[in-house]
């Protein structure tokens, strides 16, 4: 019920601000599910059976916004959530989230721990020794919130599809996508405006 009356609220947060930016000629507040945009990224091709592996999760956010962190600082935001539908077999090591930045922002009497710009989710993963040969889809989901300096977005799930190939484990693995692979995930800063 409180959850209920939660999303009640954020609802009217989001549907005033929205009647306020065309009243006032502002751009319009756009749909929650179009502020972030995330693609998906294997560390090793092919990928061998039995092997270990990461899938990243690289999210784009529009300027003007940011999506909270994964260890929010108060009980009542929602915190941004990586998760997989892993095939039988798969097995999840962890799941790696990069510390958020820490901001005052007009509505908020203290700061938050957010991601803004791009951020990389990583998820560490052991294909099965059985695994099928050949390609592979891994259905991801991305949970976040949206906000701008003075509105709240309703909280959405966004659908991520990370595609890569399984190969016999004698197969020598490439690592692959070294920019993205090579350091640890962290929270980028949106360039100066």
């Amino acid at each position: 019920m409180a959850m209920g009356r939660t999303l009640g609220s954020l609802l009217l947060l989001w549907l005033a601000a929205s009647c306020l930016a065309q009243s006032t000629g502002q751009a319009p507040v756009p749909r929650a599910n179009t502020v972030v945009e995330p693609v998906a990224y294997v560390s090793l091709r092919p990928v061998p059976r039995g092997r270990t592996f990461d899938l990243a999760v690289v999210a784009k956010i529009r300027p003007g916004f940011h999506i909270n962190a994964h260890e929010v600082l108060q009980n009542y935001l929602i915190p941004t959530a990586l998760q997989a539908e892993l095939p039988p077999g798969y097995l999840a090591i962890e799941t790696v989230y990069p510390k958020g930045a820490l901001r005052k922002l007009k509505f908020s009497a203290e700061k938050l721990a957010l991601y803004e710009g791009s951020v990389t989710l990583r998820i560490r993963l052991q294909a099965p020794a059985d695994a099928p040969l050949g390609p592979q889809r891994l259905a991801l989901t991305l949970r976040y919130q949206a906000c701008s300096e003075t509105a709240c977005l309703p909280p959405v799930q966004l659908p991520v599809v990370a595609e890569f190939e399984i190969a016999p484990a004698s197969a020598p693995a490439r690592p692959a996508n070294l920019a993205i692979f090579r350091s640890s995930p962290q929270a980028k800063k949106p360039s100066p405006r």
